[in-house]
This record gives C-alpha cells, structure tokens and sequence, in this order.
C-alpha cells in the first residue's frame, strides 16, 4: 500500500512540474510574439530651394510687418524712434530698447499686422466689382451629318461632316450697381481701420508687458542686493556674538541664534537669485528675443511722479484709446452692411463685348457682338429681406458694444487713476516706515555691539528693516506698474513731474 501511495506521489508530483514548465514556456513565447520593435523615421527628403524661398518669403513679411509696426509706434510716440537693433547694445538695454525691440521683433505684433493686411486687401477685392471680366478660348468641333437619303445620293456628296475651329474672346464689365459696389468697399475700409486699431492695441499690450517684465527684473535685482546686505549684517553679528561668547560675555545660544539667523538669510538670497532669473527669462519672452535673456539693465525703478487728472485721462481715452476706436469703425462697417443690403435690391447695369473667328478653317471669317444690359442675379426677395433684417440686428449689436466698450474704458481708466494714487499715497507711508525702521536697525546693532542689546532685539531690527526695504520697493513697483496700466487704458503716454517720491 505504501508505494502505490508513493508512486502516485510523484506522479502528481511531476503532473505539477510538466504543468509550470509548459506554462513558463508559453509565457515566454508570448512575451518574444509581443516584443516591440522601434522602426526607425524615414528621413525626409528636404528641398533645399523650397525652403530657401519660404525662409526669403518669411524674411520679406517679417520685414514689412516690422516697418508698418514701426510706423504705428512712432505716430503716437513721436519723440521716440524705433530704429535700433540688439546688436548694437553690447549686453546693455534700457526700457525705451526694450520697448523698441519689442516692437520690431514681438510675433504678437507682426499677427497682428499682418491681420489688418488681409483686410486691406478686401477693400481692393469690393472695388473690383467694376474691373472687366475676360474669357479666351479654342473651341473645335466636328459634326457628323445624319444621312436619310439613299446611298447612292448619300455617295454623290463630297462631305457628310463639318469642322470647325473657333477661337474666342469675350469681356464683360459692370457700368453701375446703384451703389452696391461702393457699400461693400466702404465697409472693407471700416472693418480694415478697425483692424489697424486691433493692431494698434497689441502694440499698447506688448509695451505695457515689457514695463511689467522690465519693473519687475529690475525690482528682483533690488530685492538680490537687499538679502545680500542681511547676509552682510548677520555675518557681522554672528561674528560679534563668537567674540562674546569667546571672552564669556554672551551666552552659547547667542551664537547659535546667529548662526541660525545667517543661514535663513543665506536662503533666501538664493531664491531672490532664483526670481531674478525668472525674471530674466520673462523680460526675453515679453521682448520676443531670447538672447535678451543675459543683459544688463540701465534703468531704474521711476521716483518721479505723475501728473494726471481723471477728466483729462477721460478725454485722451475716448480720443485716442484703440479698443473704443476700433468699435467704432465696427460700428460704421455695420452701417455699411445694412446699406449694402438695402441696395441688393437693385438691378446691375453691364456691358458686353465678344469677337469669334474661325470657321471651316481657322480664318474663314469672324463674329463679333456688344451692348449693354441690365438684370437682375438670381433674385430672392424672401432672402433679401431677411439679409436686410440680419444686417439691421448686427447694427444693433455694434452700437451696444460700441457702448459697451465705453463704459468698460471708463471703468478701467477710473480704476487705473485710483489704483496710481493709491499707490503714491502708500509709497508715502512706506519710505517714512523705511527711515524708522533703518533707525531702528542702526540702533539696535550698536547697542549689541557695546554689549546692551541681546540676539532677538537684534534679529527683530534686521527683519523689520529688511521688510521695509522689499515694501517700499514693492510699493514703487505697484506705482511703476500701474503708470503702465494707465497709459494702456488710455492709449497714449503720461507725463512725469520734477517732484521726487
């Protein structure tokens, strides 16, 4: 009994065997049949001349886009030219270069200009309405004769075919419209003005980034140079506490606090670094030219004030802000609309004219015919109407968002002046802060310095100092910045005093 127990263990036993093995097996051919191979690219073929051509055709747009650009800059700020070019900078730019190159070289700006070109071209395409339309072409023909009679008659003729080879040319040219032609010209010129305005707003935006990118470099290299004086200070301080502790005038934690102390000052200095670099990179971005990325700032943060008053704030906008004026120019192109519609009703006046010669050969003889004729295309009354209708509507809308437009320009101006006096006013508050807490700080390093004061007040001092420097600077960032938004709202630029903040 105990080896038929015996043998029928390793039967089961080599059962279980077999059965890992072949499973093993059929695993590992799966994993061969779903191994994935990478197919490497083919290499496409490049044509060197095609290229060449778009890169010369891409060059010429850039270009022309660039001097449009130019020219829009310089008509509303005529005493600053746009003529520069980042090679001549040698590694140094002021805001007014950034600006210029910002101008020249934002894709921003060149899609936009390019986009007021495209409706430039609608206007030439409504006009061309009452240029002729010509049509030229050969025409042979050969016509096989149906023969009813006998075929003996049929025999007698000397052709049962005719050939013939006619060359044509025909023109027909628009004499009047009853004004439909001009209705649609007149809104292509609205809606193109409009779009140079929708230009002319890119152009108040990119300006108004590189400010903001331009404040805000030269703030975090403000906020760098402030840690790196707390480094300073809490160097000299933890080695006035060692000192102490040496000849037993202070205790261990003094110097310990110091070290402490130091270390903080140490890190956030590298993250002012960090910001600083950021920044850098966000000047480049807003200018549009990478290679900005390493140069050196000239301008400062701006102590001047300005000098604004709301009405004449208010004035200026509604005179000269884009956004209002392209609304419109949308506006009339809507009227336009409504009379290009109106006058859809109306027949077309037009002229005629062809010439026809060939024949059995190719000058036997010729043809010609001409007039005039007046008709009406297709004509839908039902659908005139409702265009009419649509137009009407569409008008409607313009006028409401042209409305719109002007309370959200009056909006944004009223929050832009309040927004710069209240900035001025906390810069105020902020630099009288600044002097009590440069005071403080002074005095309580030289309290500890004699051995009077201890780490904490002396800590508390280099902290509120600290703080005061990088909130009055803040602050005169938030007046730089919203100066910039000002004269983003109201499309033109505004007017610094001789009073120091």
């Amino acid at each position: 009994m105990k080896k038929i127990l015996n043998i029928l263990l390793i039967c089961s036993l080599l059962t279980v065997t077999s059965t890992q093995v072949l499973a093993k097996s059929k695993k590992e051919k799966n994993e061969d049949s779903e191994k994935i191979e990478i197919v490497k690219p083919e290499k496409e073929k490049v044509n060197k001349k095609l290229e060449w051509k778009k890169f010369k055709s891409n060059e010429k747009a850039k270009k022309d886009s660039s001097k449009e650009a130019k020219g829009m800059y310089e008509t509303k700020f005529p005493t600053i030219t746009s003529q520069i070019e980042y090679a001549d900078m040698n590694g140094e730019v002021t805001l007014s270069d950034c600006i210029k190159l910002a101008i020249t070289h934002h894709p921003t700006i060149m899609s936009a200009i390019s986009n007021a070109e495209i409706y430039k071209t609608r206007i030439g395409q409504a006009w061309s309405n009452y240029f002729p339309t010509l049509s030229a072409g050969v025409n042979y023909s050969r016509n096989d004769m149906l023969m009813t009679m006998s075929g003996n008659y049929a025999r007698m003729m000397q052709q049962k075919y005719n050939m013939f080879y006619v060359p044509t040319l025909s023109a027909n040219l628009l004499l009047f419209d009853f004004g439909k032609t001009k209705a649609n010209a007149d809104m292509a010129k609205r809606n193109w003005e409009a779009s140079r305005y929708d230009a002319e707003s890119s152009i108040e935006t990119v300006i108004y980034n590189v400010k903001v990118a331009y404040y805000n470099m030269v703030f975090a290299k403000i906020q760098q140079e402030v840690y790196e004086e707390t480094v300073k200070d809490f160097e000299l301080q933890w080695k006035q506490a060692k000192a102490y502790y040496e000849i037993g005038k202070k205790a261990k934690i003094d110097v310990t606090t110091a070290e402490y102390n130091l270390g903080n000052a140490k890190v956030n200095l590298i993250k002012a670094k960090n910001t600083q670099e950021v920044a850098a990179v966000q000047l480049a971005n807003a200018v549009g030219i990478p290679e900005l990325e390493g140069v050196i700032l000239k301008d400062k943060l701006n102590n001047k004030k300005y000098e604004v008053n709301f009405p004449d704030l208010i004035k200026t906008a509604e005179e000269s802000r884009p956004a209002l004026l392209a609304a419109k120019k949308a506006m009339d192109a809507a009227e336009m609309n409504v009379r290009a519609a109106k006058r859809a009703f109306t027949p077309d006046l037009s002229g005629f004219a062809g010439y026809d010669h060939g024949g059995r050969q190719i000058d036997n003889d010729y043809g010609y015919q001409f007039g005039v004729q007046l008709n009406y295309t297709a004509m839908n009354l039902m659908l005139l109407k409702k265009q009419v209708d649509e137009a009407k509507a569409t008008y409607n809308k313009a006028v409401a968002d042209y409305e719109q437009q002007k309370q959200n320009v009056y909006l944004e101006v009223k929050s832009a002046y309040i927004n710069l006096l209240n900035s001025h006013d906390s810069l105020d508050v902020a630099k009288l802060a600044l002097q009590q807490a440069k005071e403080r700080q002074y005095l309580a390093f030289r309290r500890y310095q004699v051995g009077l004061g201890d780490a904490i007040e002396f800590k508390d001092s280099e902290n509120t100092y600290l703080n005061a420097q990088l909130d009055y600077y803040n602050n005169l960032l938030n007046y730089n910045i919203n100066a910039a938004e000002l004269e983003r709202v109201i499309g033109a630029p505004i007017k610094e005093s001789d009073i120091d903040l």
